[in-house]
């Protein structure tokens, strides 16, 4: 048990582990040279180590922000955090989540191997949060024991392929092949992108093709048009909430300064993001090649939602803009409608909204990733206050599950749980 706990909990749930895992069993069935086994799967996991260190610098931009506004508007309400609510279930559910993401896992390779879902979901954090998901829901339900193992074990490695193979078809346009898969439980909210995008947008109108006057052409540079635009948000906001609410976050630091440096580093965040995109493309798709040859014929690599940023990063900041702006009109009307209020996490907005502004811009360009941006906003505001009643006792946290997968997932099987329990 033991052995099998520290399986679940410091290798599975590691993302960079994990991927380092699955790249050298690749190059071992592909009979490489040490020195390319050694190499591929160090880099791969480098390339993972980088990825993470970009999102926490953008978190660690993005957090203080969301403060401010709660602060600064006296805004009351639910805040969607996935770390956040885990950290709650494992405090009661810890054994089940576990059990349930091992077996998940095994689960996700034989629907693999055994199905035409050739995907393998290699992001560990979201794998980890949906078996947390999942226990809360069936114990609500009130199972218990081995049935809710089983149970939530088939269904985590379900969804682990389904979610990837219904997003396929508008990945082959985002990277024009069919190599990669999304492996991110935010992917109801970028097929609803997609499929909206398509429907009012056009895709020859790429917003990597916005034309630009030659005396803005250092605009075209996505990494100084994201640290001007970041830059702006936070001065507007810290405009707005003041000093006091702002020195609160700021320190010693002048709230402005404060503002335009917080603005700065999420731009850096992004670009170290991106740099370690291309590490792990570089290293795990020749290394599928011998996953799909020897063990599950076809196989796909499913990644985190960051593998597609570097396909259109001004799609990016347009998706994340028009979720944030999407989630606070949501907000308002969950008020009106006397519905739990869910105030717009800025992480959450960024990922998943930046995922949807990429897929929208796919299939619509420009239009379809603001407009796909907004229904992505719009989803992860209604969504999570639909869940909060399947979640027993964590429904009454000031916390709950951000993206839509959770929320679609946890309710549907909260509505068929509650039917046999």
């Amino acid at each position: 048990m033991a052995f099998f706990e520290f399986l679940m909990n410091e290798i599975l749930s590691e993302p960079a582990i994990l991927v380092g895992l699955m790249v050298l069993i690749g190059l071992v069935a592909q009979r490489a040279q040490v020195s390319k086994v050694l190499s591929g799967t160090l880099k791969s996991i480098i390339g993972f180590v980088i990825l993470g260190a970009g999102a926490g610098v953008i978190i660690g931009a993005l957090e203080p922000l969301g403060g401010i506004i709660e602060e600064a508007f006296n805004i009351q309400g639910v805040v969607p955090n996935n770390e956040a609510i885990v950290a709650l279930a494992q405090q009661t559910l810890g054994t089940e989540t576990a059990l349930i993401m091992g077996f998940g896992f095994v689960a996700n390779i034989l629907f693999a191997r055994f199905t035409p879902l050739k995907y393998i979901f290699l992001t560990g954090h979201h794998t980890f949060f949906m078996a947390a998901l999942l226990s809360a829901v069936l114990g609500s339900a009130g199972m218990t024991g081995a049935p809710l193992v089983i149970v939530g074990s088939l269904i985590l490695g379900f969804v682990m392929v389904l979610m990837p193979a219904l997003g396929q078809r508008f990945m082959r346009e985002i990277t024009g092949n069919d190599n990669i898969a999304i492996g991110h439980f935010g992917t109801v909210g970028y097929i609803s992108s997609a499929l909206v995008g398509k429907w009012v947008g056009n895709k020859e109108k790429s917003s990597e093709d916005i034309k630009i006057s030659e005396k803005w052409s250092f605009l075209k540079d996505s990494l100084i048009s994201t640290a001007i635009t970041m830059v702006a948000i936070f001065i507007i906001l810290a405009l707005l909430a003041g000093p006091s609410v702002v020195g609160n976050y700021a320190g010693d630091k002048n709230y402005i300064i404060y503002g335009v440096m917080q603005g700065i580093t999420f731009a850096a965040g992004l670009s170290i993001i991106l740099l370690g995109v291309r590490m792990i493309l570089n290293e795990i798709v020749p290394a599928f090649k011998g996953i799909a040859e020897k063990i599950v014929p076809g196989a796909k690599p499913a990644l985190d939602v960051p593998i597609v940023f570097p396909y259109a990063p001004t799609a990016v900041m347009i998706g994340f803009i028009c979720s944030f702006t999407a989630g606070l009109v949501s907000m308002a009307v969950l008020g009106v409608l006397a519905l739990p209020l869910i105030i717009p996490g800025l992480v959450p907005h960024f990922f998943t909204g930046a995922g949807a502004g990429v897929f929208g811009n796919a299939t619509g360009g420009r239009v379809g990733a603001a407009v796909g941006g907004a229904v992505n906003g719009v989803l992860i505001s209604f969504i999570p206050a639909f869940l909060l009643p399947v979640l027993g006792n964590l429904g009454f946290a000031n916390t709950t599950f951000g993206d839509t997968d959770f929320g679609v997932v946890g309710i549907l099987v909260g509505f068929l749980a509650s039917l046999f329990s």
